[in-house]
């Protein structure tokens, strides 16, 4: 899923390279440190990067996630969102061209 509004989080995150992993979160947030947890040995692996963006700091992601983090897109595709699924994130970076 591709969301585009023309913000510039929308911009850049539709010019993502496709192994970049962008993790939407918030300071104390637990969900979007397991999250990070898991993805953070993956990231050697794949050659991805990640690229953590604090909804707190946009009014307009803010809003349209609220409390729904993390949220986690792997280059302009969203991946999952509060609970990730190790197996499945795996795939999707494999797969990730």
């Amino acid at each position: 899923m591709q969301i585009t509004n023309g913000s510039p989080e929308d911009e850049r995150l539709a010019a993502s390279e496709p192994r970049t992993i962008t993790l939407y979160t918030r300071p104390g947030c637990h969900l979007c440190e397991e999250a990070k947890a898991l993805i953070e040995p993956l990231l050697r692996e794949f050659g991805a990067t990640l690229r953590e963006v604090n909804i707190d700091e946009d009014a307009v992601l803010r809003k349209r996630h609220g409390t729904d983090i993390p949220v986690i897109f792997i280059g302009s595709r969203k991946a999952a969102k509060h609970r990730v699924d190790p197996v499945k994130l795996r795939r999707q970076l494999r797969d990730a061209v």
